[in-house]
């Protein structure tokens, strides 16, 4: 465990984010939850700790910045959707805990392991839905002003279904791998319904590989 600290506490620096002991802490009692259950419940793919610290922890903390730099320090609420394991809703309420998280999944058992880790880490911004994003209206529910997704579904398809639940002047946050060129393509020939106002590049400490967030928001494509 100790490893896996210093690695994150690495992180971190790289990263640029200044997180407290405390954070710190509920960041590896996390990935150690998410050891624990993973042998059950199948909730992800990675099992090697250290690859689990850069694929999933780093990679999900490499979002904080540009996620703070979009909404600023006032408290929002984000919608993760098909969060699975958490990655990156949980990951967010422990380094934002101005930001009240909600984690969607069609699979009960991940809502569930969401909330169990909602109360294990002590967590009051974290909650755990089991629904599908298309039944989420923010009418009737909830309005979220920024929802995200990691690798969930092509650009195109995660605006379509989860387009109720953002509250006005809401924004869409898609983690990606490497530039979704074909998907941006798809998006714009839909005729403007979604403006694409910024593809962020990522660097992850220790992860050679593409990562970019597009940031989105409902309306015509903005003129340059």
């Amino acid at each position: 465990m100790s490893d896996l600290r210093s690695t994150l506490q690495a992180g971190l620096q790289s990263l640029r984010l200044e997180l407290d002991p405390g954070q710190v802490d509920r960041l590896l009692d996390y990935m150690g939850l998410l050891q624990k259950w993973n042998k059950v419940y199948n909730l992800t793919s990675v099992r090697d700790p250290a690859e689990m610290m850069t694929h999933h922890l780093l990679d999900s903390l490499a979002v904080i910045r540009p996620l703070l730099q979009q909404v600023g320090e006032r408290p929002i609420k984000l919608l993760d959707v098909g969060s699975g394991g958490g990655l990156p809703g949980v990951v967010i309420a422990i380094a934002c805990p101005q930001i009240d998280v909600t984690c969607v999944d069609t699979v009960a058992k991940k809502a569930a392991f969401i909330q169990q880790a909602a109360a294990t880490l002590r967590l009051p911004n974290l909650r755990g839905l089991h629904a599908r994003v298309e039944t989420l209206n923010a009418l009737s529910g909830p309005a979220y002003d920024v929802v995200g997704a990691r690798a969930f579904a092509s650009l195109l398809d995660f605006t379509r279904w989860s387009r109720e639940a953002l509250g006005q002047g809401g924004m869409w946050m898609a983690m990606k791998g490497k530039h979704p060129a074909d998907e941006l393509a798809t998006l714009s020939a839909e005729g403007g319904a979604v403006d694409v106002f910024h593809v962020e590049p990522l660097q992850v400490p220790g992860l050679n590989a593409e990562r970019c967030i597009v940031w989105m928001r409902p309306g015509p494509p903005s003129v340059a």
